[in-house]
């Protein structure tokens, strides 16, 4: 019986986590058996391998040497492939295969997928390794930035999407038919939620992301470093105002919609150090931040990349 796994040290003996690679759009049971450590390989994640079942129930493994095109570990519904994709052999088609990284936007796709229940293809895009710049990349995408999703579609035929908000967009649009994040295209809540998403994209994450980067400068602009905090802290008013307005604890409507996830993961605790005083001076965004921090997908979507 042949089995592919992820390999992870457990003390003096290997565990391997198994499970057969398929249909994307079901979840997959996952198996733990043990491996033969002394007799196991250390091995890296860009080499696919196998595990032979042997006598006793012990495992050994077998190592090849070739680039991998279908080895992967599942997190929550990311398949996550070492393969660079999309075309996965066998896959039952329309998919998701999503290229992105450990980042605040990056991380805004993998929110709206879990929180949909949509299990999905992810290749890691090492920003620390210029992967994104590498020529493959872009030819998917010019930019040369994350995320890009590679949509395949019933035929096979593939479109690319890039920028965080048009996938979130996009997404809601195959998979969101109840509408339970997003609003119906044309409705007076979709053109609301269009203008909270464009108001964050051009207004507070930009302003932060400048103000973290003069900020940890060896030699600090001071005039910058004021004048991007100064603007971003405006915008957390703006926002408090808003949610102030709404009365419903959502930017738009009355549940959770891509504005709400497209702000989150810049405004989460982990990301606010040294905001810590402006947020406790606005009532609003503090319960916001606490009532979606604590559901469930918003936290498994968080954590795909950890």
């Amino acid at each position: 019986m042949i089995l592919r796994g992820k390999i992870t040290q457990y003390g003096p003996q290997n565990r391997a986590t198994l499970f057969a690679p398929g249909n994307p759009t079901e979840r997959h049971s996952k198996t733990d058996l043990v491996v033969d450590y002394k007799k196991s390989r250390t091995i890296k994640n860009c080499y696919p391998f196998y595990l032979e079942e042997k006598k006793s129930q012990m495992l050994t493994l077998a190592y090849r040497k070739q680039k991998c095109d279908t080895i992967y570990e599942q997190r929550m519904g990311a398949h996550i492939y070492r393969d660079k994709g999309p075309i996965i052999k066998n896959a039952r088609r329309p998919y998701a295969f999503l290229y992105s990284w450990k980042t605040n936007n990056g991380r805004r796709p993998t929110v709206l997928l879990e929180l949909l229940g949509i299990d999905y293809y992810l290749h890691p895009v090492d920003l620390d390794l210029k992967v994104q710049k590498e020529d493959w990349y872009l030819k998917k995408n010019a930019n040369g930035k994350i995320p890009t999703l590679a949509w395949v579609d019933e035929k096979g035929d593939i479109t690319y999407i890039n920028e965080s908000a048009a996938i979130l967009l996009f997404l809601a649009d195959k998979y969101d038919k109840s509408r339970n994040f997003s609003f119906r295209p044309g409705s007076k809540e979709y053109y609301l939620q269009l203008e909270w998403l464009f108001f964050e994209l051009s207004g507070f994450c930009p302003y932060k992301s400048n103000w973290r980067f003069f900020h940890n400068l060896p030699e600090r602009d001071e005039t910058a470093v004021s004048r991007f905090r100064d603007e971003s802290i405006r915008c957390l008013k703006v926002l408090e105002t808003r949610l102030n307005k709404t009365g419903t604890g959502y930017l738009v409507g009355d549940h959770l919609s891509l504005a709400d996830i497209t702000l989150y993961t810049w405004i989460r605790p982990s990301q606010m150090d040294t905001y810590e005083e402006v947020i406790e001076s606005l009532p609003n965004i503090k319960n916001w931040i606490l009532r979606i921090g604590n559901i469930p997908e918003i936290k498994k979507g968080l954590a795909v990349f950890d």
